[in-house]
């Protein structure tokens, strides 16, 4: 699981993650169950482009979760898209859209590679160099480095940025992703220490903010990094949630498989 690329990675993080009165507050309840479908509809009566770029990020993290909704998350990015009217968020829609091609790219759906950077690269070009859109920025731009140009040394620093960012504006929802990837190259290279550390974080900070849709990969991933019977375990209560949340994410099932019998 740690090295699968695909959780956005929302898994992913966006830029909003609870808090800013009633509306935001049952957004994030919506989204943090998988429910971004009525996440997105709560927000069609709001007009302006932060409503219409957070509409379009909830689609966009669904079709990474689901591998379904991409003509929905399309026309959603495009409203975004043309309300934008400065240059952040123009640079906030550039980066879901890289966003959306990245997640097409990584689950196999068509490889939209040359889009993913050329949008991330807009959004870099556009977005101040202390915007608090800059963090998922640096996430999403080391998730291209890692996934889709074989590049860890580059993902480790992007992703070191983007740790670096999300604590200064204060989002731990990024954090979790940070940590978790930091901890996956770490796995990679065999530093097991420092990936159990990091996995553990990522797993603490989703349990704390209740993003349940989030926990099931984040107790996989900390499975591959503890020993036996410890990682049973957290491979067990990953299956479970995953199995209440209807197989969402999609691309767990396969982590969660129990290996084949020799034969």
């Amino acid at each position: 699981m740690s090295g699968s690329g695909t959780e956005s990675d929302s898994e992913s993080a966006g830029a909003f993650e609870g808090g800013g009165g009633p509306l935001q507050t049952a957004v994030w309840r919506l989204r943090s169950r998988g429910c971004w479908t009525d996440a997105a509809a709560l927000l069609e009566a709001r007009s302006g482009a932060a409503a219409a770029l957070q509409r379009a990020a909830l689609l966009v993290e669904r079709c990474l979760f689901t591998e379904q909704g991409w003509p929905e998350a399309e026309e959603a990015l495009r409203s975004a898209e043309a309300l934008a009217g400065d240059d952040d968020e123009r640079g906030g829609a550039a980066c879901e859209r890289g966003h959306l091609a990245y997640a097409s790219t990584v689950l196999g759906v068509r490889d939209r590679a040359d889009e993913a950077r050329s949008a991330l690269g807009r959004a870099a070009a556009l977005l101040h160099p202390h915007s608090a859109n800059r963090p998922l920025l640096d996430f999403r731009r080391g998730l291209i480095a890692e996934h889709l140009s074989d590049s860890p040394q580059s993902a480790r620093a992007a992703y070191r940025r983007a740790h670096a960012g999300a604590t200064t504006h204060h989002k731990p929802l990024l954090l979790s992703f940070t940590w978790r990837h930091l901890a996956g190259l770490a796995l990679r290279e065999g530093e097991l220490a420092e990936a159990r550390h990091g996995f553990a974080e990522s797993l603490r900070i989703r349990e704390e903010l209740g993003y349940l849709v989030g926990t099931a990969p984040a107790l996989a991933a900390l499975a591959d990094a503890e020993p036996e019977p410890e990682a049973t375990r957290l491979r067990a209560e990953a299956s479970r949630l995953f199995h209440l949340l209807d197989g969402v994410p999609t691309w767990l099932a396969s982590q969660l498989s129990p290996p084949a019998a020799a034969v």
